[in-house]
Protein backbone atom coordinates (compact mmCIF):
# COMPACT_ATOMS: atom_id res chain seq x y z
CA UNK A 1 0.00 0.00 0.00
CA UNK A 2 1.59 3.76 -0.86
CA UNK A 3 2.34 6.15 1.94
CA UNK A 4 -0.15 8.91 0.18
CA UNK A 5 -2.99 6.26 0.91
CA UNK A 6 -2.32 5.13 3.99
CA UNK A 7 -1.63 8.96 5.00
CA UNK A 8 -5.12 9.81 3.31
CA UNK A 9 -6.93 6.94 5.56
CA UNK A 10 -5.18 7.94 8.41
CA UNK A 11 -6.87 11.80 7.92
CA UNK A 12 -10.40 9.91 7.52
CA UNK A 13 -9.65 8.60 10.80
CA UNK A 14 -9.31 11.51 12.61
CA UNK A 15 -12.15 13.48 11.46
CA UNK A 16 -14.84 10.38 12.26
CA UNK A 17 -15.38 9.68 8.63
CA UNK A 18 -15.54 6.29 6.43
CA UNK A 19 -15.72 3.98 9.43
CA UNK A 20 -17.65 1.63 6.98
CA UNK A 21 -14.70 2.03 4.42
CA UNK A 22 -11.98 0.58 5.90
CA UNK A 23 -11.06 -2.72 3.94
CA UNK A 24 -11.32 -5.88 6.15
CA UNK A 25 -7.40 -7.41 6.18
CA UNK A 26 -7.25 -10.60 3.77
CA UNK A 27 -8.37 -13.54 5.74
CA UNK A 28 -5.89 -15.88 5.70
CA UNK A 29 -7.05 -19.69 5.01
CA UNK A 30 -5.21 -22.01 7.54
CA UNK A 31 -4.57 -25.01 5.45
CA UNK A 32 -3.64 -26.67 7.89
CA UNK A 33 -7.20 -27.37 9.34
CA UNK A 34 -9.86 -29.24 6.84
CA UNK A 35 -12.87 -27.01 6.37
CA UNK A 36 -15.14 -29.86 7.39
CA UNK A 37 -13.62 -29.73 10.62
CA UNK A 38 -15.25 -26.16 11.34
CA UNK A 39 -18.92 -27.70 11.65
CA UNK A 40 -19.86 -28.70 15.27
CA UNK A 41 -18.65 -32.44 15.26
CA UNK A 42 -21.97 -34.95 15.29
CA UNK A 43 -21.50 -35.79 18.50
CA UNK A 44 -24.82 -36.83 19.22
CA UNK A 45 -24.99 -39.53 16.22
CA UNK A 46 -23.92 -42.49 18.36
CA UNK A 47 -26.42 -41.70 21.05
CA UNK A 48 -29.04 -41.49 18.99
CA UNK A 49 -28.32 -44.59 16.86
CA UNK A 50 -28.22 -46.43 20.02
CA UNK A 51 -31.73 -44.59 21.25
CA UNK A 52 -33.10 -45.56 17.63
CA UNK A 53 -31.61 -49.22 18.15
CA UNK A 54 -33.68 -49.32 22.24
CA UNK A 55 -37.07 -47.85 20.59
CA UNK A 56 -37.14 -50.22 18.27
CA UNK A 57 -36.44 -52.97 20.73
CA UNK A 58 -38.73 -51.84 23.20
CA UNK A 59 -41.81 -51.62 20.16
CA UNK A 60 -40.98 -55.36 18.89
CA UNK A 61 -41.05 -56.29 23.07
CA UNK A 62 -44.36 -54.58 22.86
CA UNK A 63 -45.09 -56.63 19.64
CA UNK A 64 -44.08 -59.95 20.94
CA UNK A 65 -45.79 -59.58 24.45
CA UNK A 66 -49.55 -58.94 22.37
CA UNK A 67 -49.08 -61.41 19.79
CA UNK A 68 -51.36 -64.57 19.91
CA UNK A 69 -49.73 -67.46 20.62
CA UNK A 70 -50.04 -68.81 16.91
CA UNK A 71 -48.83 -65.80 16.26
CA UNK A 72 -45.67 -66.21 18.04
CA UNK A 73 -45.75 -70.06 17.25
CA UNK A 74 -45.51 -68.79 13.43
CA UNK A 75 -42.61 -66.73 13.60
CA UNK A 76 -40.57 -69.47 15.99
CA UNK A 77 -41.75 -71.81 12.73
CA UNK A 78 -40.56 -69.91 10.05
CA UNK A 79 -37.11 -69.50 11.46
CA UNK A 80 -36.64 -73.03 11.83
CA UNK A 81 -37.34 -73.90 8.31
CA UNK A 82 -34.97 -71.39 7.18
CA UNK A 83 -32.15 -72.85 9.50
CA UNK A 84 -33.63 -76.26 8.21
CA UNK A 85 -33.37 -75.83 5.03
CA UNK A 86 -29.32 -75.27 5.34
CA UNK A 87 -28.87 -78.42 7.22
CA UNK A 88 -31.31 -80.65 4.66
CA UNK A 89 -28.63 -78.84 2.21
CA UNK A 90 -25.41 -79.88 3.83
CA UNK A 91 -27.23 -83.79 4.38
CA UNK A 92 -27.62 -83.96 0.70
CA UNK A 93 -24.28 -82.89 -0.05
CA UNK A 94 -22.26 -85.62 2.48
CA UNK A 95 -24.66 -87.73 2.29
CA UNK A 96 -23.41 -89.71 -0.75
CA UNK A 97 -20.29 -90.46 0.93
CA UNK A 98 -20.64 -90.19 4.80
CA UNK A 99 -23.77 -93.03 6.26
CA UNK A 100 -26.73 -91.26 7.34
CA UNK A 101 -26.21 -93.01 10.62
CA UNK A 102 -22.87 -91.14 11.28
CA UNK A 103 -24.48 -88.38 10.07
CA UNK A 104 -27.33 -88.25 12.81
CA UNK A 105 -24.77 -89.29 15.82
CA UNK A 106 -22.48 -86.53 14.84
CA UNK A 107 -25.60 -84.34 14.49
CA UNK A 108 -27.20 -85.41 18.48
CA UNK A 109 -23.56 -85.04 19.65
CA UNK A 110 -22.72 -81.70 18.74
CA UNK A 111 -26.44 -80.72 19.73
CA UNK A 112 -25.84 -82.21 22.90
CA UNK A 113 -22.57 -80.52 23.35
CA UNK A 114 -24.39 -77.13 23.18
CA UNK A 115 -27.21 -78.03 25.33
CA UNK A 116 -24.74 -78.41 27.89
CA UNK A 117 -22.80 -75.59 26.97
CA UNK A 118 -26.47 -72.98 27.53
CA UNK A 119 -27.66 -75.00 30.46
CA UNK A 120 -27.09 -72.55 33.35
CA UNK A 121 -27.79 -75.94 36.20
CA UNK A 122 -26.07 -78.50 34.32
CA UNK A 123 -27.09 -82.22 33.32
CA UNK A 124 -29.05 -82.94 36.33
CA UNK A 125 -32.16 -80.06 35.71
CA UNK A 126 -32.14 -81.11 32.05
CA UNK A 127 -33.16 -84.86 32.96
CA UNK A 128 -35.84 -84.47 34.83
CA UNK A 129 -38.49 -85.25 33.70
CA UNK A 130 -42.48 -86.22 34.82
CA UNK A 131 -42.72 -88.45 31.51
CA UNK A 132 -40.08 -90.36 30.82
CA UNK A 133 -42.07 -93.01 29.00
CA UNK A 134 -43.24 -90.21 26.05
CA UNK A 135 -39.64 -89.12 25.97
CA UNK A 136 -38.81 -92.16 24.95
CA UNK A 137 -41.37 -92.94 22.26
CA UNK A 138 -40.59 -89.56 21.11
CA UNK A 139 -36.88 -90.13 20.61
CA UNK A 140 -37.81 -93.46 18.89
CA UNK A 141 -40.26 -91.63 16.38
CA UNK A 142 -37.52 -88.42 15.66
CA UNK A 143 -34.53 -91.23 14.82
CA UNK A 144 -36.90 -93.48 12.23
CA UNK A 145 -38.63 -90.47 10.65
CA UNK A 146 -35.17 -88.89 10.41
CA UNK A 147 -33.90 -92.12 9.05
CA UNK A 148 -36.80 -92.64 6.88
CA UNK A 149 -36.75 -88.98 5.47
CA UNK A 150 -33.48 -87.86 5.15
CA UNK A 151 -32.96 -90.92 3.04
CA UNK A 152 -35.17 -89.81 0.39
CA UNK A 153 -33.27 -86.56 0.88
CA UNK A 154 -30.42 -88.40 -0.38
CA UNK A 155 -32.01 -90.24 -3.33
CA UNK A 156 -34.32 -88.31 -5.10
CA UNK A 157 -34.89 -84.57 -5.83
CA UNK A 158 -34.85 -82.49 -2.80
CA UNK A 159 -37.80 -80.40 -4.22
CA UNK A 160 -39.66 -84.41 -4.53
CA UNK A 161 -39.18 -85.20 -1.33
CA UNK A 162 -39.67 -82.19 0.17
CA UNK A 163 -42.78 -82.19 -1.47
CA UNK A 164 -44.11 -85.75 -0.42
CA UNK A 165 -43.11 -84.62 2.66
CA UNK A 166 -46.35 -82.09 2.86
CA UNK A 167 -48.51 -84.80 3.54
CA UNK A 168 -47.85 -84.32 6.82
CA UNK A 169 -50.27 -81.21 7.34
CA UNK A 170 -53.08 -83.89 7.04
CA UNK A 171 -51.88 -86.31 9.41
CA UNK A 172 -51.03 -83.40 12.10
CA UNK A 173 -54.94 -81.94 11.56
CA UNK A 174 -56.28 -85.04 12.15
CA UNK A 175 -54.02 -86.30 14.83
CA UNK A 176 -54.55 -82.25 16.70
CA UNK A 177 -57.91 -82.89 16.46
CA UNK A 178 -58.36 -87.01 17.92
CA UNK A 179 -55.51 -86.93 20.18
CA UNK A 180 -55.10 -82.97 21.61
CA UNK A 181 -58.79 -82.37 20.84
CA UNK A 182 -57.81 -78.82 19.26
CA UNK A 183 -60.78 -77.03 18.18
CA UNK A 184 -59.83 -76.66 13.79
CA UNK A 185 -62.33 -74.29 12.48
CA UNK A 186 -63.81 -75.03 8.02
CA UNK A 187 -61.29 -71.80 7.25
CA UNK A 188 -58.36 -73.59 8.97
CA UNK A 189 -59.49 -77.51 7.10
CA UNK A 190 -59.69 -75.20 4.04
CA UNK A 191 -55.99 -73.88 3.85
CA UNK A 192 -54.91 -77.07 4.84
CA UNK A 193 -56.97 -79.36 2.31
CA UNK A 194 -55.68 -76.19 -0.37
CA UNK A 195 -52.03 -76.67 0.53
CA UNK A 196 -52.28 -80.51 0.21
CA UNK A 197 -53.89 -80.06 -3.23
CA UNK A 198 -51.14 -78.05 -4.30
CA UNK A 199 -48.69 -80.70 -3.57
CA UNK A 200 -50.07 -83.01 -5.38
CA UNK A 201 -49.95 -80.74 -8.94
CA UNK A 202 -46.02 -80.71 -7.86
CA UNK A 203 -46.26 -84.56 -7.49
CA UNK A 204 -48.24 -85.70 -10.52
CA UNK A 205 -48.96 -89.27 -8.67
CA UNK A 206 -49.08 -92.12 -10.71
CA UNK A 207 -47.71 -95.26 -10.60
CA UNK A 208 -44.63 -95.16 -12.63
CA UNK A 209 -43.70 -92.26 -9.48
CA UNK A 210 -44.46 -94.24 -6.88
CA UNK A 211 -40.57 -95.76 -5.82
CA UNK A 212 -39.10 -97.04 -2.65
CA UNK A 213 -37.99 -93.80 -2.08
CA UNK A 214 -40.87 -92.23 -2.28
CA UNK A 215 -42.80 -94.34 0.10
CA UNK A 216 -39.71 -93.64 2.99
CA UNK A 217 -40.95 -90.26 2.43
CA UNK A 218 -44.07 -90.69 3.24
CA UNK A 219 -43.56 -92.64 6.17
CA UNK A 220 -41.45 -90.27 7.57
CA UNK A 221 -43.98 -87.04 6.90
CA UNK A 222 -46.09 -89.47 8.66
CA UNK A 223 -43.61 -90.06 11.40
CA UNK A 224 -43.60 -86.87 11.54
CA UNK A 225 -46.51 -85.93 12.54
CA UNK A 226 -46.52 -88.27 15.54
CA UNK A 227 -43.32 -85.94 16.50
CA UNK A 228 -45.82 -82.96 16.41
CA UNK A 229 -48.58 -84.09 19.10
CA UNK A 230 -46.20 -85.50 21.22
CA UNK A 231 -43.92 -82.43 21.47
CA UNK A 232 -47.59 -81.09 22.26
CA UNK A 233 -48.21 -83.45 25.22
CA UNK A 234 -45.23 -82.87 26.49
CA UNK A 235 -45.59 -79.01 26.22
CA UNK A 236 -47.03 -78.96 29.52
CA UNK A 237 -44.66 -80.14 31.90
CA UNK A 238 -41.77 -80.35 30.21
CA UNK A 239 -38.75 -78.04 28.79
CA UNK A 240 -37.57 -77.58 25.51
CA UNK A 241 -34.00 -78.61 26.49
CA UNK A 242 -35.30 -81.35 28.71
CA UNK A 243 -36.94 -82.82 25.66
CA UNK A 244 -34.53 -82.00 23.30
CA UNK A 245 -31.20 -83.73 25.74
CA UNK A 246 -33.97 -86.69 26.11
CA UNK A 247 -34.09 -87.09 22.07
CA UNK A 248 -29.89 -86.74 22.06
CA UNK A 249 -29.55 -89.57 25.07
CA UNK A 250 -31.73 -91.76 23.10
CA UNK A 251 -30.46 -91.28 19.74
CA UNK A 252 -26.85 -91.66 20.53
CA UNK A 253 -27.14 -95.21 22.08
CA UNK A 254 -29.37 -96.36 19.62
CA UNK A 255 -26.52 -95.32 16.74
CA UNK A 256 -23.33 -96.28 18.19
CA UNK A 257 -23.54 -99.36 16.94
CA UNK A 258 -24.48 -98.84 13.37
CA UNK A 259 -22.05 -95.78 13.35
CA UNK A 260 -18.85 -98.02 14.67
CA UNK A 261 -19.89 -101.10 12.00
CA UNK A 262 -20.07 -98.85 8.99
CA UNK A 263 -17.57 -95.56 10.26
CA UNK A 264 -16.37 -93.62 7.22
CA UNK A 265 -13.25 -91.03 8.08
CA UNK A 266 -14.77 -87.67 6.94
CA UNK A 267 -11.90 -85.10 5.48
CA UNK A 268 -11.35 -81.74 6.27
CA UNK A 269 -14.37 -80.38 4.35
CA UNK A 270 -16.73 -83.07 5.06
CA UNK A 271 -15.73 -82.64 8.80
CA UNK A 272 -17.34 -78.73 8.13
CA UNK A 273 -20.32 -79.64 7.03
CA UNK A 274 -20.98 -81.87 9.67
CA UNK A 275 -20.58 -79.59 12.13
CA UNK A 276 -22.64 -76.85 10.22
CA UNK A 277 -25.11 -79.27 9.47
CA UNK A 278 -25.28 -79.84 13.38
CA UNK A 279 -25.50 -76.25 14.49
CA UNK A 280 -28.16 -75.57 11.99
CA UNK A 281 -29.89 -78.68 12.58
CA UNK A 282 -29.80 -77.88 16.54
CA UNK A 283 -31.45 -74.40 16.13
CA UNK A 284 -34.12 -75.80 13.83
CA UNK A 285 -34.46 -78.60 16.54
CA UNK A 286 -34.74 -76.01 18.84
CA UNK A 287 -37.33 -73.24 17.05
CA UNK A 288 -39.66 -75.98 15.71
CA UNK A 289 -39.88 -77.81 19.35
CA UNK A 290 -40.48 -74.25 20.72
CA UNK A 291 -43.31 -73.65 17.88
CA UNK A 292 -45.26 -76.28 18.96
CA UNK A 293 -44.96 -75.68 22.62
CA UNK A 294 -46.17 -72.35 21.97
CA UNK A 295 -48.76 -72.58 19.11
CA UNK A 296 -51.59 -74.86 17.67
CA UNK A 297 -50.47 -77.75 15.83
CA UNK A 298 -53.32 -77.88 13.45
CA UNK A 299 -52.73 -73.94 13.00
CA UNK A 300 -48.55 -74.25 12.50
CA UNK A 301 -48.81 -77.30 9.91
CA UNK A 302 -49.95 -75.17 6.63
CA UNK A 303 -46.80 -72.92 7.08
CA UNK A 304 -44.69 -75.68 6.74
CA UNK A 305 -45.28 -75.41 3.19
CA UNK A 306 -42.83 -72.82 2.87
CA UNK A 307 -40.27 -75.54 2.83
CA UNK A 308 -40.93 -76.06 -1.04
CA UNK A 309 -39.72 -72.93 -1.65
CA UNK A 310 -36.35 -73.10 0.41
CA UNK A 311 -35.50 -76.91 -1.28
CA UNK A 312 -36.81 -75.58 -5.02
CA UNK A 313 -33.86 -73.09 -3.94
CA UNK A 314 -31.46 -75.15 -2.86
CA UNK A 315 -31.91 -77.72 -5.42
CA UNK A 316 -31.49 -75.58 -7.89
CA UNK A 317 -28.05 -73.26 -6.70
CA UNK A 318 -26.33 -76.40 -5.62
CA UNK A 319 -27.39 -79.18 -7.14
CA UNK A 320 -28.45 -78.26 -10.36
CA UNK A 321 -32.12 -79.49 -9.82
CA UNK A 322 -34.98 -77.40 -12.48
CA UNK A 323 -38.39 -77.70 -10.96
CA UNK A 324 -40.70 -78.90 -13.27
CA UNK A 325 -43.59 -76.54 -14.72
CA UNK A 326 -46.16 -78.12 -12.62
CA UNK A 327 -43.77 -77.70 -9.30
CA UNK A 328 -44.56 -73.81 -9.79
CA UNK A 329 -47.98 -74.12 -9.96
CA UNK A 330 -48.00 -75.89 -6.80
CA UNK A 331 -45.88 -73.51 -4.99
CA UNK A 332 -48.13 -70.71 -5.75
CA UNK A 333 -51.21 -72.52 -4.28
CA UNK A 334 -49.20 -73.39 -1.57
CA UNK A 335 -48.12 -69.78 -0.88
CA UNK A 336 -51.77 -68.79 -0.45
CA UNK A 337 -52.57 -70.88 2.01
CA UNK A 338 -49.42 -70.20 3.72
CA UNK A 339 -49.87 -66.66 3.40
CA UNK A 340 -53.24 -66.82 4.83
CA UNK A 341 -52.69 -69.27 7.58
CA UNK A 342 -49.93 -66.32 8.93
CA UNK A 343 -52.74 -63.63 8.28
CA UNK A 344 -55.24 -65.95 10.65
CA UNK A 345 -52.61 -66.46 13.20
CA UNK A 346 -52.22 -63.02 13.76
CA UNK A 347 -54.78 -62.01 15.48
CA UNK A 348 -53.90 -60.55 18.97
CA UNK A 349 -55.12 -61.18 21.88
CA UNK A 350 -57.48 -58.23 23.35
CA UNK A 351 -56.28 -55.39 25.31
CA UNK A 352 -57.08 -54.47 28.88
CA UNK A 353 -59.19 -50.77 28.95
CA UNK A 354 -55.71 -48.32 30.16
CA UNK A 355 -56.40 -47.06 33.89
CA UNK A 356 -58.24 -43.49 34.29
Amino acid sequence: MSEERQTGREDRLAQGEGSAEIEPPPRVLDTAEPVASREPPPTLEPAAAVGAVRSRRARLTRWWSVASPNLRGSAYMMAALLVYAVMVGAIKHVGGVIPLVQILLIRQIVMSLVLLAMSRGGLRPMLRTRRPGLQVIRSILTLTAMLCGFTAVIQIPLAQATAIGFSQVLFVTIAAVIVLKEVVDARRWIATVIGFLGVLVMLKPSSEGLDTFALLAVAGALLNAGITVSVRMLAATERTDTILIWQGMVMMVALAIPTWLWWVPPDATQWFWLIVLSLFGTAGQWLITRAYQVGEAAALAPLDFSRLLLASFTGFVFFAEIPALSTWIGAAIVIGATLYTIRKNARTLPREPAAP
